[in-house]
């Protein structure tokens, strides 16, 4: 990706879109600094994975654009683009007919790497996410949920991408597993800083890793503040979500939140 340019890092201007009769969102503002965690929160249907898509123009707007490093992304060059932002979904993605070497090899491969210089980045990213180093031989199906998603991560980190695109990564796994996920998350980020915008419709894990909250209602962006401030707004839909959700600061609800 280009050297930094002063603004925001990721800008929607006035972004809405449309498939067919249903206005998936509308007039959709929001700036993402650089470096920075921004959670987007709320339920199905609310537009969240919609503004991720938007991001690495798997979608185009209908209107209204999308701006990555002072550059329009309709602008850009699309494989550049999408070269340059780690997409880390629920379902993982990973190809089954490779290993799990391969699968994290291979944007690094694509970008022409030398052979020694991808194996020292697999090893590495093995190590950052907590794989043990004999898991690079074997395939998906005989990893475990967390591992996969973890194979998951370390893919999508695998060519140093600036932006990390995460939906609902975390959102399949068990609940001890979800928290060590969480916390991994967490760490890894304060190593390296990445932008990353998270889709989540867990408040939990929202006020946990977000360094802000956008809450998202029928695909327009309602509130934005941090997560002590989401708690404490009156903001009406904000409000109802905490109320919905009960106390996120009751130990038998939060599972580690901090």
């Amino acid at each position: 990706m280009q050297e930094p340019i002063p603004g925001p890092f990721i800008e929607f201007r006035n972004v809405s879109y449309r498939v067919a009769e249903t206005q998936v969102l509308s007039n959709f503002t929001l700036q993402v600094e650089r470096g920075e965690v921004l959670v987007l929160l709320g339920r199905s249907g609310s537009g969240k994975t919609t503004t991720l898509k938007l991001i690495n123009r798997l979608l185009s707007p209908s209107s209204g654009e999308v701006w990555v490093n002072g550059v329009r992304n309709f602008d850009a060059d699309i494989i550049r683009l999408r070269r340059g932002i780690g997409y880390v979904i629920q379902e993982v993605g990973l190809f089954p007919h490779f290993n799990v070497a391969r699968n994290i090899g291979l944007v690094p491969k694509l970008e022409g790497w030398p052979e020694p210089k991808i194996r020292r980045r697999i090893d590495e990213l093995l190590q950052l996410t907590g794989l043990a180093p004999e898991i690079a031989s074997r395939f998906p199906h005989q990893l475990s949920g967390g591992q996969r998603q973890r194979v998951g991560v370390a893919r999508a980190l695998a060519a140093n991408p600036e932006i990390l695109l995460m939906d609902e990564p975390f959102g399949a796994l068990d609940p001890l597993t979800r928290d060590d996920l969480q916390r991994e998350f967490l760490a890894l980020q304060k190593s390296l800083g990445k932008t990353v915008v998270f889709v989540t419709h867990d408040l939990r894990e929202a006020l946990r890793l977000g360094s802000r909250i956008g809450l998202m209602e029928a695909g327009r962006l309602v509130t934005i503040l941090g997560p002590a401030e989401f708690l404490r707004s009156s903001d009406p839909w904000a409000a109802a979500y905490v109320k919905a959700f009960g106390d996120p600061l009751d130990p038998d609800r939060t599972e580690g939140v901090s």
